[in-house]
């Protein structure tokens, strides 16, 4: 000990770990400080090259002397704006450097780190070429053996050395994460995000030879309404443009006072940059391109930037706010007033996040909170517009709102604007939701319970949901027209198969209404091209196996059907025939086969059902145990056999009981009726 000195203080070692080394958890993070030194190094080009078992970080900025390296680069701490380097030398760039331990991030991922640099001569000075490898393992036992003196990186030799250009090559090694090709494109993408003078200010990063822009950040093409601020932040407008987007934009105000740390003087900041907000809160969830859910990368957020570059990366953390409108919200705010030469550095040690009570950012918070109110409020009002726009387009809706008296239909118009903010994830449901909405609003109306409305808010959703779908005294209207309508096809049926002549009758019936087989079967999808390929192929395979004029006298009619993801034949067979389990086998398999072997050759591979229609038993069934083994063998082979006369007592049993059920208010009737035609006339 100095025996001057009575109290020293000495920095440990390990200091750098708490500095750096440890304060990075991923790539885009860590490749971020790399590529702000590259911009603080007048570098017009950044190259990222991605490869399995290294990462390599090349510019075409100033490079460095020696003199440079030891004394600026590899000094943990080097505080560039003390030494007037605020700004740089050719460009004439705000530097994004402050603290000087960027460098150290480099270690949370990579095990070694190889630094190559080429320095143009000037002033009489020649070219100068350096290079040195850095080894966390190294750091680790020189900080362990309780070294003295500083930490030695290994040089390179000149031969060793293969940068040829001026600026600064640096190469990862030793990674501590698994690297992939896919890796490029989930860097480019989160590069785009962490600065905004990517491709601006001849300032070029590229990933893997692509270069990387502004539209790379792959959100702007799903914000509805936009808000943006500064007298640039047009750019915005035109970035988020595509059809539709964006529905509505406003300029608004970026000025804010602030006043200093020491309170003596206001200054005045400038915010830029812009906010949205999306359609529905899933776009608001990152996928990766391997298409599955990014965990990292929730979008609903709002981030700061300072002089290029993310300094925030949320900033609604901070806010208590817990409106619905919350849930859509993405942005991007400039703040350079937060990093001032002149004043002190309020950024945290990782420089991912800005010091909480600062007054500074206790004044940005301030500014936020009100836009946060405004476009929470704008949000509402063109929500409410577009869905005032969207159940208009729906005539039954608008004819029974117009019937409804001012008071009521005043609370009907508020009910749709909460429930039409709501996202669905399939927005052709949305018509059906408007409809369903109608009919939970009569329910509420005929049972005089129209107070409940006043307790339903976006942030109470489930409330409306839990009333919507208890309605069943109104959807009772809904039920019976269409159980009605069925009941009467059952009966003409059950008319037809009485009367054995009309064979046509009950041809068309059934193919008409497959729901009569199986009520899954609710309405056939095949082409009119792959209809009249299987009726030929049928023609064909009848005219070359030369059925018997038993076989054709048997049945009257064979007709193919696309449903409900299936292929299915139904044969018809007159109802006084008495038919043999092997024979109706053998018959219907050669036209399965052939159906089998269509399928197959449009390169689908969807399974085919065929279903026999029969007025009496089977030969084979001559009790109870023989019927139900015969069956068990023809499903065996995909074949259903179904006697009329079940069918008729099935289809009975199953919709009769609808009947109860029936409630025809005049007002609901006539929406459901006026539904119904509409739904027909648009088919």
């Amino acid at each position: 000990m100095n025996e001057h000195s009575k109290y020293q203080m000495n920095i440990s070692n390990t200091v750098l770990y708490h500095l750096g080394i440890n304060l990075y958890s991923n790539v885009p993070a860590v490749l971020s400080e790399v590529v702000a030194n590259s911009w603080d190094a007048d570098a017009t080009n950044v190259y990222v090259e991605i490869e399995r078992d290294r990462i390599t970080i090349a510019d075409d900025g100033h490079g460095m002397r020696l003199k440079d390296i030891n004394e600026k680069y590899l000094l943990v701490g080097y505080p560039r704006r003390i030494h007037n380097e605020a700004v740089t030398d050719r460009y004439k760039r705000e530097v994004m450097g402050r603290k000087g331990i960027g460098k150290l991030s480099l270690f949370s991922i990579a095990e070694t780190v190889t630094v190559e640099t080429f320095k143009k001569g000037e002033e009489n000075k020649e070219d100068e070429k350096n290079g040195f490898v850095m080894s966390k393992q190294a750091i680790d036992n020189h900080i362990k053996d309780k070294k003295e003196g500083p930490y030695e990186p290994e040089p390179l030799s000149e031969s060793e050395i293969e940068i040829t250009e001026e600026g600064t090559r640096i190469v990862l090694t030793g990674l501590k994460k698994r690297i992939t090709k896919a890796h490029s494109n989930y860097l480019l993408k989160r590069i785009a995000r962490r600065f905004s003078i990517i491709a601006e200010d001849e300032f070029n990063v590229f990933v893997n030879g692509e270069l990387v822009k502004i539209t790379d950040r792959d959100y702007f093409h799903k914000i509805q309404y936009l808000w943006h601020y500064g007298d640039e932040s047009g750019k915005y407008t035109e970035l988020c443009n595509n059809l539709e987007n964006p529905e509505h934009t406003e300029k608004r105000d970026g000025t804010i006072e602030v006043r200093d740390e020491d309170n003596i003087e206001n200054l005045t900041g400038s915010v830029t940059g812009w906010i949205g907000t999306v359609r529905k809160p899933n776009e608001l969830t990152d996928t990766n391109v391997a298409g599955k859910k990014d965990v990292n990368e929730n979008l609903n957020k709002i981030v700061i930037m300072v002089r290029g570059k993310l300094a925030q990366e949320n900033i609604l953390d901070d806010f208590r706010q817990s409106g619905f409108y919350t849930k859509y919200l993405i942005g991007e705010i400039h703040a350079d007033f937060l990093d001032m030469n002149n004043l002190d550095d309020i950024t945290t040690t990782s420089r991912q996040e800005i010091i909480k009570d600062s007054p500074r950012y206790e004044e940005l918070k301030a500014w936020m909170k009100n836009e946060l109110f405004h476009i929470r409020d704008k949000w509402d009002e063109w929500r409410s517009e577009k869905v005032k726009k969207e159940v208009e387009q729906i005539p039954a809706v608008k004819e029974w709102l117009n019937e409804l008296k001012p008071k009521k239909r005043k609370q009907a118009e508020s009910l749709f604007s909460k429930i039409g903010k709501v996202h669905l994830d399939n927005d052709e449901n949305r018509n059906q939701l408007y409809i369903h909405t109608a009919l939970a609003f009569e329910n509420l109306l005929y049972k005089d319970a129209l107070d409940q409305l006043e307790r339903i808010s976006l942030e109470n959703i489930s409330a409306f949901m839990e009333i919507l779908s208890n309605f069943d005294d109104i959807e009772a209207s809904l039920y019976y027209q269409i159980i009605q309508e069925r009941l009467q096809i059952i009966s003409k049926l059950h008319n037809a198969v009485e009367d054995n002549a009309l064979e046509r009758t009950i041809q068309e019936i059934l193919y008409e209404h497959l729901w009569l087989l199986d009520p899954s079967w609710d309405r056939a999808t095949e082409t009119t091209f792959m209809e009249q390929t299987v009726q030929k192929e049928f023609e064909e395979l009848e005219a070359k196996e030369m059925l018997t004029d038993k076989e054709l006298n048997g049945r009257y009619d064979i007709k193919y059907k696309m449903t409900a993801g299936k292929h299915v034949i139904i044969e018809l067979k007159r109802a006084n025939r008495k038919l043999d389990q092997y024979d109706l086998l053998r018959q219907v398999e050669k036209y399965g086969e052939a159906l089998r072997k269509i399928v197959r050759a449009i390169g689908k591979n969807e399974p085919v059902e065929i279903v026999c229609l029969v007025g009496q038993d089977l030969v084979q069934w001559s009790d109870a145990e023989q019927r139900e083994r015969s069956k068990k063998t023809m499903e065996q082979q995909n074949v259903r056999v179904v006697l009329y006369h079940e069918l008729i007592e099935d289809a009975y049993r199953t919709y009769n009981s609808f009947l109860e059920l029936r409630h025809e208010h005049g007002r609901v009737y006539r929406l459901v009726k006026n539904l119904e035609i509409q739904a027909s006339d648009g088919d």
